[in-house]
């Protein structure tokens, strides 16, 4: 089972000054069910290498027992350190594609032709795509084989405007990802604030938010399971 990881590379939290990048939980988490789980994960990244780590998510209040193993864990590390660039690797080459959330993909993987690339081929060739909290905003410019956007008609879930409200982010981020799946024709749908929340529609897979990406992952896992 070969399974593909995508991460941002963008580190500025618009012109706060402030920092942002991925959320450490919603990389940890998947990283090792997929692991455990035997896969051979690649992770990667617009400009390759180490990829920017939100440091709020990296704050006591945020840890959990998946991110306390990943700092006792080298060989994760070393991996995260030399993510290969999203050029380089072809869909035809994996079984699914999962991107983490935190901000960061907001301004460059919604954007990032190779990741829309990626997207799109993937899911036209049935594979799985899943992504968690922020990262849905990867599909703002994905289309569906026939121009439609990706998400058109799709049940899909992601970080709530409430959520973003309660982060206060709502003006410092480009878009929002609830608002933008529901007018690119999601059937956008949310459990309550931080608390798990998956859905899953055919090889599509969102989680609303940190919470839903262990329970994104396992998910995929069981999807990908069925399939073999």
């Amino acid at each position: 089972m070969n399974i593909l990881m995508v991460l941002t590379s963008h580190d500025r939290l618009g012109n706060t000054g402030n920092k942002t990048g991925f959320w450490l939980e919603e990389f940890a988490a998947p990283y090792y069910i997929f692991k455990d789980a035997g896969a051979t994960v690649t992770l990667a990244s617009p400009k390759g290498g180490q990829p920017p780590l939100d440091p709020k998510s990296d704050e006591p209040d945020s840890q959990t027992d998946a991110t306390r193993r990943f700092k006792d864990d080298p060989a994760a590390q070393q991996a995260l350190a030399n993510t290969v660039a999203l050029s380089t690797v072809a869909g035809k080459d994996f079984d699914t594609v999962f991107y983490p959330g935190g901000h960061g993909p907001l301004w460059d993987l919604a954007e990032d032709k190779d990741s829309i690339a990626l997207i799109e081929s993937m899911h036209a060739a049935g594979k799985l795509v899943t992504a968690v909290c922020h990262a849905p905003g990867v599909f703002k410019n994905a289309r569906a084989a026939d121009g439609s956007p990706l998400v058109n008609g799709k049940q899909v879930t992601g970080f709530t405007n409430t959520e973003e409200e309660a982060v206060q982010l709502t003006k410092v981020v480009p878009f929002l990802v609830e608002d933008m799946l529901k007018a690119h024709g999601g059937a956008y749908s949310k459990g309550d604030d931080w608390a798990p929340y998956v859905v899953t529609d055919g090889n599509l897979i969102t989680g609303q938010n940190p919470a839903s990406s262990a329970p994104a992952a396992e998910a995929a896992l069981q999807y990908l399971t069925a399939k073999r």
